[in-house]
């Protein structure tokens, strides 16, 4: 047997030893379980994306905008924030 050490944020280890509390389980079974899944079918077993935001199209967009408002031909605005729900 192996020991695995590793640095995580006290919040977010505070945070999955709770649900996993709620579960059953402990952070060792889960980390177990996690990397038994990863050696098995050879992938992370959840969904990994890309947050949008930082697309390249947006951030070209971003830039555009910021030349503008650095070069005097955009002027800032104050508009209302829109919530979406997921």
């Amino acid at each position: 047997m192996t020991q695995v050490n590793l640095r995580i944020e006290d919040n977010i280890k505070a945070d999955a030893e709770s649900a996993l509390k709620e579960m059953g389980l402990n952070m060792s079974t889960a980390i177990t379980m996690f990397l038994i899944k990863v050696g098995r079918e050879r992938r992370i077993p959840f969904e990994i994306t890309a947050d949008p935001f930082y697309s390249a199209e947006n951030i070209a967009e971003l830039e555009r905008r910021i030349q503008g408002v650095n070069n005097g031909s955009t002027v800032l605005k104050e508009h209302k924030l829109i919530e979406v729900d997921d």
